[in-house]
């Protein structure tokens, strides 16, 4: 499957998200990373955006930035590329231990690995939201709140697909 065949069916259909536990980590990986690039390039257009906003308020640094400009911004593009893919990565997991507590409790057979993917392609929408109000500037506590337990919704949803235990 292209990743494009991925994300749609992500979009949709938690029948196929269930059944996208088994394929390959490299095809995994791939999805993910894409995000992570888009979310980082994302934030690296803010980054330099602040930059600017400072270098105008501050004429003192202007020359020093003008310096070390082909030096700052491939270490910090860099530098958000790796913090991004701690946090989805740190994101992705933290909902996967509680989607196989929603397993369990379901009486579902799966292991980690296969609930991390799975989780993986749930949080597809979510992160789109959250790409969407980072583009916006919104930032609220309740928004976050409703993405997570979109997550966890979605999540519940896929996990009806995994074969029953026993």
């Amino acid at each position: 499957m292209s990743l494009f065949q991925l994300f749609k069916s992500s979009l949709y259909s938690p029948k196929k998200m269930a059944a996208f536990r088994l394929i390959t980590i490299g095809k995994v990986m791939q999805y993910i990373f894409s995000y992570i690039f888009i979310m980082s390039i994302i934030s690296f257009i803010y980054f330099i955006n602040g930059i600017s906003d400072q270098q105008q308020s501050m004429e003192g640094l202007l020359e020093y930035f003008a310096q070390i400009q082909w030096l700052l911004y491939p270490f910090s593009f860099i530098f958000l590329f790796v913090l991004n893919t701690l946090l989805i990565f740190v994101r992705i997991s933290i909902f996967a231990y509680t989607g196989s507590i929603i397993l369990l409790l379901r009486k579902r057979k799966g292991e980690f690995r296969h609930i991390w993917r799975t989780t993986l392609f749930a949080s597809t929408i979510p992160m789109i939201i959250s790409i969407i109000l980072a583009i916006l500037q919104v930032s609220n506590n309740y928004l976050q709140l409703v993405i997570y337990t979109l997550t966890l919704i979605i999540i519940f949803l896929t996990t009806k697909y995994y074969p029953v235990k026993r």
